[in-house]
């Protein structure tokens, strides 16, 4: 009987080294006989992927936080009956760029949305579906948005003001000591090599 997949999340805010470390865990958990499907929020499907680009578009300077909100979880639906719950049931493993917390992080402390709001979507949108496990990549905004003025042109969420990402962060590692079973806290400061022993720790807790 074909096994029941996991759902790994990783989040963090700008300049963490997202992308570097979930290529990192795809790749370990391939080499443990984990067939992995690598996604992203917003993202993740044709109509998703539209709705990132209207998400991300600088020239969209008029979008009120509701739209903001709407719009991620309205990506975040077609992703989750597209792609994640189809790959969970089919006994593979999802590690994905950001979900849910981000948007308690992004939409709920940067932007104020209340955070009512946002777990009524959630549990409209998701159901019981939750990650099985979620790395929060943790650094100070200040370095966080060094590392990230060295990538290509900011966009739309990119361009805002360090008191916003200041708050990102907060929202983030206040979630995170409310779930402490599911959050790990991973430093992200040090070199990229030490960061993945954290991380590779976990992984062989897990598998």
């Amino acid at each position: 009987m074909r096994q029941i997949g996991k759902f790994i999340t990783i989040e963090g805010g700008e300049g963490v080294g997202k992308s570097s470390n979930i290529a990192f865990i795809a790749e370990w958990l391939r080499q443990h006989g984990k067939d992995v499907i690598v996604t992203r929020e917003p993202g993740g499907t044709p109509l998703a992927e539209r709705i990132r680009q209207i998400l991300l578009d600088k020239t969209e300077t008029t979008m009120c936080s509701d739209t903001e909100l709407l719009l991620m979880f309205a990506a975040r639906a077609q992703h989750i009956d597209e792609v994640i719950r189809p790959a969970i049931q089919n006994g593979q493993w999802i590690v994905c760029d950001r979900f849910t917390d981000a948007t308690y992080a992004y939409q709920g402390g940067g932007r104020g949305v209340s955070l009512e709001r946002i777990a009524l979507l959630e549990t409209w949108v998701q159901g019981n579906l939750r990650p099985d496990l979620t790395f929060l990549l943790d650094l100070p905004v200040h370095q966080g948005m060094q590392r990230a003025s060295n990538r290509s042109a900011p966009d739309r969420f990119e361009q805002e003001q360090a008191e916003f990402f200041e708050r990102v962060r907060a929202c983030y590692r206040l979630r995170a000591t409310q779930e402490p079973t599911r959050f790990r806290v991973i430093d992200a400061a040090p070199a990229l090599q030490q960061v993945q022993a954290q991380i590779e720790q976990v992984l062989h807790a897990i598998v």
